[in-house]
């Protein structure tokens, strides 16, 4: 014959539920055990700490379960040098924020000085002297948010470092005509934005059997078809 549950025993048992239910959420939302009491930063090089812990704007005591990490998240990458952040929780009492800087890519003469920015011409620093180590670019209008400064930054993203220590210049003021000069004299023909890294592979290969010289022009605007005049 089945037996039939106690109800006594039913009762206990819900009972038990119910309080350890409450004494989790007791820990998590009430009690002080599980609150932030420090904020980790990782990833900063230019970026100052407690500039990042300003934006984040979650205070020491706030219950970690409360911490709304898209929005923290979002406040760290407004900051002008981060180009994205990450926020999670570190239990017991450790909120950690994952930076991602912005980086220079590409140098910008701006009267006598020349001016580092990223891919979305975003100012990094400035220099008073040319930097050997980023491209010159020359676009038109006005240097952030420009087109033409991503299609130079996807030509410094897909080529070898080899390469970028040659280029003297990315001629960007046509971005349907993209022109690269480069230290030996030669001239590179890149055309349009689109096919970076196909143009890339196929300049090495050039560059490999044709090694630069004053006056060589090398035409990768179409790859297919690429040429060395």
């Amino acid at each position: 014959m089945r037996q039939r549950s106690d109800p006594w025993k039913v009762a206990f048992v819900a009972l038990l539920v119910v309080a350890l239910v409450c004494v989790v959420t007791w820990i998590l939302l009430g009690s002080r055990l599980l609150v932030v009491r420090e904020v980790s930063v990782t990833g900063l090089d230019r970026v100052d700490h407690d500039e990042v812990v300003a934006a984040v704007d979650v205070p020491t005591g706030t219950p970690l379960i409360r911490v709304d990490l898209a929005d923290g998240a979002e406040r760290a990458a407004s900051l002008p040098l981060v180009e994205s952040a990450t926020v999670t929780r570190g239990w017991p009492a450790t909120l950690r924020v994952e930076v991602v800087e912005r980086r220079p890519l590409l140098a910008v003469r701006v009267g006598e000085e020349y001016r580092l920015v990223d891919r979305d011409g975003i100012r990094i620093e400035d220099s008073p002297t040319r930097p050997g180590t980023h491209p010159l670019v020359r676009v038109t209008g006005e240097v952030e948010g420009n087109e033409a400064v991503r299609a130079a930054a996807d030509i410094v993203e897909s080529a070898p470092d080899s390469f970028l220590a040659r280029i003297r210049l990315i001629d960007a003021t046509d971005t349907e005509d993209i022109r690269i000069e480069v230290t030996e004299g030669s001239v590179i023909e890149w055309g349009t934005a689109q096919g970076a890294e196909d143009k890339s592979d196929v300049l090495r290969v050039l560059m490999r059997e044709h090694p630069p010289g004053e006056g060589t022009v090398y035409d990768v605007s179409t790859p297919d078809l690429a040429i060395v005049r």
